[in-house]
């Protein structure tokens, strides 16, 4: 495990897990979303964007990418050796979300170093807000990985599924316990 790709809907503590593994395992730790959004919720074209993500990916030998954004999957996982799929209940990622998305707008801290984005309360509970995004996603995203994880694609990545925060856990305690021996 050199080149690995934490997914997962939001909520599912992808970030908090990938920078955990990044540190045990000495590799770089690279977040999708701090790549994708520009200042003011800026989005940018998919060629920029695809241009930012692999600049990252081969910038060094050993690193832990976290997040989703479905339509870059052909290119993280060219570079990749690995994909580890949080896959928690809807019921968890949910109360997640939740309490993150409440946090970050009482809170008011910027998301992303140098975007001046936010959370609002106003716009959390949107149709376009993060909570009703991770709720309505969650079902699409779980066949989009299911369907990943079963085909017959040799792309030369290992897969690695886990299904609760208990799994996740007992995988970064046998990381530490591989990375000691």
């Amino acid at each position: 495990m050199q080149r690995i790709n934490v997914v997962g809907i939001s909520g599912s503590g992808k970030s908090t897990f990938s920078k955990h593994l990044a540190s045990i395992l000495n590799a770089t730790y690279i977040e999708m979303d701090c790549l994708f959004w520009g200042p003011d919720w800026t989005k940018p074209s998919d060629e920029i964007f695809f241009d930012k993500v692999e600049k990252k990916l081969t910038a060094t030998q050993s690193w832990v990418l976290d997040g989703n954004y479905s339509r870059t999957a052909d290119l993280k996982w060219k570079y990749a050796d690995t994909v580890i799929w949080l896959d928690y209940p809807i019921w968890l990622t949910t109360t997640r979300v939740t309490k993150r998305a409440i946090q970050r707008a009482w809170s008011q801290e910027e998301l992303w170093p140098g975007t001046g984005n936010t959370e609002s309360f106003k716009n959390m509970v949107t149709k376009d807000g993060i909570i009703w995004w991770s709720i309505s996603r969650y079902h699409v995203r779980k066949k989009q990985y299911e369907q990943a994880f079963s085909s017959d694609d040799d792309l030369g990545v290992e897969f690695i599924r886990l299904r609760s925060p208990k799994e996740a856990d007992q995988f970064i305690k046998d990381c530490i316990y591989s990375a000691k021996g």
